[in-house]
């Protein structure tokens, strides 16, 4: 399949997902490691691990849409006539679409409201509270994108 530039940006999604992923298991594995020798741990990781995950969750979610690799009932897809089958499918698009944006504009307002009130987050890290928030309305909004690609395209396979 010929991947264009929207494809690139979606693929690269999942890659910095997995790479996020793939850095959190390394650092826990390391401190679980570093408590059980009595060696030193770095401070800092249950809280990066924290936001690790979630910025996992959001980077993987458009890769995950666009390759349609996302949860979705493949038995019912199966039941369905090919038209059914692309009706709800448009249905599902249209509803991701609408969650997405109201998620992409929500999470704005948040990151508005952060750096207006000057919020800070002080833990093993300390930074602007709104930076945690930054992700969201990009990915969300990439989620958006991908829902109205899908949304005018319909399925790929119209029903097996």
């Amino acid at each position: 399949m010929k991947v264009g530039a929207w494809g690139r940006l979606m693929q690269a999604c999942g890659i910095a997902a997995a790479l996020v992923i793939g850095v959190m298991t390394v650092l826990v594995g390391y401190d679980v490691l570093a408590r059980n020798l009595r060696l030193p741990s770095a401070a800092g990781i249950a809280e990066a691990s924290e936001y690790g995950l979630a910025l996992a969750t959001l980077l993987a979610a458009p890769w995950l849409l666009w390759s349609e690799q996302h949860v979705r009932l493949d038995l019912l897809q199966m039941s369905l006539s090919p038209a059914a089958w692309r009706r709800l499918y448009r249905a599902a698009a249209l509803l991701c679409l609408l969650i997405s944006v109201v998620l992409a504009w929500y999470s704005v307002a948040v990151i508005v409201d952060l750096r207006q009130s000057g919020a800070v987050v002080m833990k093993a890290f300390t930074f602007p509270e709104w930076w945690v928030y930054v992700p969201a309305p990009l990915c969300f909004g990439l989620v958006a994108l991908e829902a109205a690609r899908q949304l005018l395209r319909g399925p790929r396979v119209a029903s097996s």
